[in-house]
Formats: C-alpha cells, sequence, structure tokens
C-alpha cells in the first residue's frame, strides 16, 4: 500500500527516528497504524501488514486520503506453528470451513532452534539439550525434570529441582489476574510447580485446541508421548511471557508517546489503531500515553486481541475494589473500541486463560474459568453499557460512534489448525470493513 511507513520498536520502546520521520511525512487525512502479534518475524509482519491492508483502497470514501504504517516490534516467530496463508484468505473461495494446518510434532526444527538462539542469546547448550530431548522423547520423569530446569534456565527464573520455586529472574511478567496486571507475585506456578504436572496440563490444552470449541478432549495421562507435547509447549510459554511483558512496555513507552508527538506536528491526521493478538496490547496500551483531552485517535480496532477482556472495567466481577488494566481508557479514543473475537481462535480459547491461570497462582487444571478470559475470545466484559454485534449487523448498520464494542467474527475467523487454531486468520475484507466503519472513513 502507499503511501507506507514503518514505525520500529526496540524492545524498550525506544522508535527509530527514520520511521517517525517517515510516517510524519504521510500525505493523509487518516492514517491506518497496524501492530502485529507476537508470533511473528519481520518478513510475515511485512505481508501480513501488506495483505489486510488491501482492500482498503476500494472502501473508504472519496474526502478521505489514507495512509498506512505498520508497528514492528521484537517479537519472535515459531516457525513450525502452521499460520494461515495471508494472501489466500483474502481470496472469494477461501470461506469454507477451517482447513486443519500440518502436524508440527515435537521434534525442535532447526529454524524455530534458531529463532529460540535470537530470542534468548547466550542460551546455545541449553536450546541444544532441550532439542534432543523433545527429538528422543525419553522415559519422562527425570527427563521432563531436566527439560523443565533448562526452561527455567533460559527464561531466567529463579528455582531448583523438579518443582522448586524461587527468587524472580529476568522474566517480570505482568500478570493480568482477571483483567489487571498485578505486580509480580514471585515465579509463575507454571515454571515452579512440578514439571510433569504442568506438561500434562499444557498437553491436556494442546488436547483440547485440537478438539475444537465443542468436541471433549481426551486427558495426557498415562500418556509419556502427550507429555513431550505439554514439554514443548510449556517452552513456548516461556517465551510468551516475555512477549506479553514487552507488548504492553512498547505501547505506553514508545507508540503512544509517539503518536502524541504525531499529533502535534499534524494536527488535523485522524489516527486509527488496529492491533492483531499482542499487537491488540500494543495498541491498547498506547492509550496510557494518551493525554487527556487529546483527539488523535478516532478509533480502535482488536482483531483477537490477547490481552483480559476485563480490561477495560471499572470493576472486576470478583474482585470489586479492583478495575481493569485499561479502565476507563476506551474514553481517550474519540470513536469506538472494537473488539473482534471469535471462538475458533484455540490460543485465546485454551491457551491464554490457562497461561494466565497459571501465571496468577498454581491451579493447573484445564477449564475455562471467566476470570482469565482473552477479549479475541469473548469480547468486552463487564463494561456497562458495551455493545454486542454479529458481524453481519456491524457490517450491515455500522458500529456505534463511541464505547466498547464486541464483533464476533466467527464467520470468517475460521481457519486455522493446531495449537492456536484461527487465532492468525485475519486477513479479511470484512474486517477490514469493520476498520472502516469504526474509523467514519466510508463511501
Amino acid at each position: 500500500m502507499s503511501p507506507y511507513a514503518e514505525l520500529v520498536f526496540d524492545a524498550q520502546g525506544d522508535a527509530d527516528p527514520a520511521g517517525l520521520r517517515a510516517v510524519a511525512g504521510i500525505d493523509a487525512t487518516d492514517l491506518l497504524v497496524f501492530a502485529h502479534g507476537w508470533n511473528s518475524d519481520r518478513p510475515t509482519s511485512t505481508r501480513l501488514f501488506d495483505r489486510f491492508y488491501a482492500p482498503f483502497p476500494g472502501l473508504a470514501g472519496p474526502q478521505v486520503r489514507l495512509g498506512y504504517a505498520g508497528v514492528v516490534w521484537p517479537s519472535i516467530r515459531f516457525p513450525d506453528e502452521p499460520i494461515p496463508d495471508f494472501e489466500s484468505l483474502i481470496a472469494p473461495e477461501a470461506t469454507g470451513a477451517p482447513v486443519p494446518g500440518p502436524a508440527a510434532g515435537t521434534a525442535l526444527d532447526a529454524a524455530t532452534r534458531r529463532a529460540l538462539a535470537e530470542f534468548w542469546p547466550g542460551h546455545g547448550p541449553q536450546l541444544d539439550r532441550m532439542a534432543e530431548l523433545l527429538s528422543a522423547r525419553p522415559e519422562p520423569a527425570e527427563a521432563l525434570a531436566e527439560f523443565g530446569r533448562l526452561v527455567r534456565q533460559v527464561a531466567g527464573v529463579g528455582g531448583t529441582g523438579a518443582g522448586g520455586a524461587g527468587a524472580g529472574g529476568a522474566v517480570r511478567a505482568a500478570v493480568e489476574a482477571g483483567g489487571s496486571d498485578a505486580p509480580e507475585r514471585g515465579v509463575p506456578a507454571i515454571f515452579a510447580e512440578d514439571v510433569q504436572e504442568v506438561c500434562r496440563t499444557l498437553a491436556d490444552g494442546l488436547a483440547a485446541a485440537a478438539a475444537g470449541p465443542a468436541v471433549p478432549a481426551l486427558s495426557a495421562a498415562g500418556d509419556p508421548g502427550a507429555l513431550w507435547d505439554g514439554a514443548k509447549e510449556l517452552l513456548r510459554q516461556a517465551a510468551y511471557y516475555e512477549m506479553k511483558k514487552r507488548a504492553g512496555t512498547v505501547g505506553e513507552r514508545g507508540l503512544g508517546p509517539a503518536l502524541a508527538e504525531l499529533a502535534a506536528r499534524r494536527p488535523g491526521l485522524r489516527v486509527h489503531l488496529i492491533g492483531h493478538s499482542f499487537g491488540g496490547r500494543v495498541v491498547a496500551f498506547s492509550l496510557r500515553a494518551v493525554p487527556a483531552g487529546a483527539r488523535h485517535v478516532k478509533s480502535l480496532t482488536l482483531l483477537q486481541g490477547a490481552f483480559s477482556h476485563y480490561a477495560f472495567a471499572d470493576r472486576l466481577p470478583h474482585e470489586t475494589g479492583r478495575g481493569g488494566a485499561l479502565r476507563g481508557l476506551q474514553h481517550r479514543v474519540d470513536g469506538p473500541v472494537v473488539a473482534c473475537h471469535s471462538k475458533h481462535d484455540a490460543a485465546l480459547r485454551v491457551f491464554y486463560p490457562l497461561a494466565s491461570r497459571m501465571a496468577g497462582d498454581s491451579a493447573g487444571l484445564l477449564g475455562f474459568d471467566a476470570r482469565w478470559g482473552a477479549i479475541g475470545h469473548d469480547g468486552v466484559q463487564a463494561v456497562p453499557g458495551a455493545v454486542r454485534l454479529t458481524l453481519a449487523a456491524a457490517l450491515r448498520s455500522g458500529v456505534p460512534v463511541s464505547g466498547c464494542v464486541s464483533v464476533d467474527a466467527a464467520s470468517v475467523v475460521r481457519r486455522g489448525g493446531p495449537p492456536a487454531g484461527a487465532h492468525s486468520d485475519i486477513c479479511h475484507a470484512e474486517l477490514a470493513r469493520v476498520v472502516v466503519a469504526a474509523g467514519r472513513m466510508g463511501r
């Protein structure tokens, strides 16, 4: 798309000045700002931006001159996880039933091993040993205990032994305990509890993701092979915690101030925020840096957002003395906050609540608990007056001009294999039309 520029941030939220200058120079009335999710590298992100933005020129009204920006932040791509093809998903023939992706298997392939080495530099020997264990799948007890120790080492989490807890290390997980970023509570249970039990719980999660939302999944109890599937997921979850914290940092300390500076230089520019997965966390947390009374953010659209469905709540249903991490910040958007969600998103249906529970307490039992739900699974919760729409209704009649709006996008966000399901199935003209409707940019 053109004109296009990228806002590039490091893990601390510091921006590349060249990108800031390029975005400031875009000649547009309305600027679309899209942040990618956590399971992404630079080439994948660029392709995602290109595919998602493709329908917009044909949707904007004659009074609108669109500009396009991609928010690039340091994340990690797991190459062995199937992701729907962004190009094919915008074709008319790609609207049928879900298509499973190829099975990734337990072994750690070379591309994923390289990605992990870049993510956790200096831990080559530990990663090599974990790759050996995942390939050999030895008898679980002692080998799983060793695997758990190696995961804690690369993640910088304290603790010794098969299930010992210790002081917190380099990982500073901002735990969304029921919708609010709580202070760190020592080592998350997923790293501190008995490794075999944790791997069994994660293996059950993988089975639930593969079975789908309406099919009971078998337990991994008594299946040594399934335990190693859970061990590989434990390694993925270790990266999850770092990405969760990083997304909030980039949004609040990077993107938010950058957009405020842009608004000061270009006071008439209308900004429309879009975020996928943890990129939804990036754009939502950028609202913390929007000055009171500012009106440059005209809409915010979350595509399978990977943060708490209670984030915007003034009071948590289970703890009324506390509010969500973004309580009231929807009012800093001069327009609606739209959360698109889908029941076919296994990453948010299964693993987000599971990981959140195991970060906040030692409850390792699989099962959905509303306290731990994601906004991309069932939309905005506990915000009085929040509107809920089907995708068809949103496309037919538009969305409200302000406030929180949940749009059930399961009719199009439905393709993808385990473990993430349809989490990345977002390149659809229908979702582009939702963004246009939210920003009042249409014909």
